[in-house]
């Protein structure tokens, strides 16, 4: 089992910034693609975007976000980051970290892939 810890929402004027982490526990997180989710009250939770096992190589992001979130890993840290910018009130959700415990060398965007979730952070856009 690993455990996700995610940090780092907030409250956040619509154009803005924000970085969010989720700390994984286990000395194999390097072979682990992982991925952050997304749930906006009344909505099904939806993919934002996944990054691959090891160096990262393959990324892969939902339409609404491309060209404005990027995903990264820091396996020293056993950390992955979103980082998002040009925020808008419909990025506000309950953000959620996924790790799959079967490597891939390509990001993965289904939550059924996925089978350890962290307990989400909040972000809310204000317009």
């Amino acid at each position: 089992q690993v455990q996700l810890v995610e940090s780092g929402g907030r409250l956040v004027q619509a154009g803005g910034s924000l970085t969010v982490s989720c700390a994984a526990s286990g000395r194999t997180f390097i072979r682990y693609p992982m991925g952050w989710f997304r749930q906006a009250p009344g909505k099904e939770r939806e993919f934002v975007a996944g990054i691959s096992s090891a160096s990262g190589g393959s990324t892969r992001y939902v339409d609404s976000v491309k060209g404005r979130f990027t995903i990264s890993r820091d396996n020293a840290k056993n950390t992955v980051y979103l980082r998002m910018n040009s925020l808008k009130p419909e990025d506000t959700a309950v953000y959620y970290c996924a790790a799959s415990r079967v490597a891939s060398a390509v990001a993965l965007s289904t939550s059924r892939e996925y089978d350890n979730w962290g307990q989400g952070t909040q972000v809310t856009v204000s317009s």
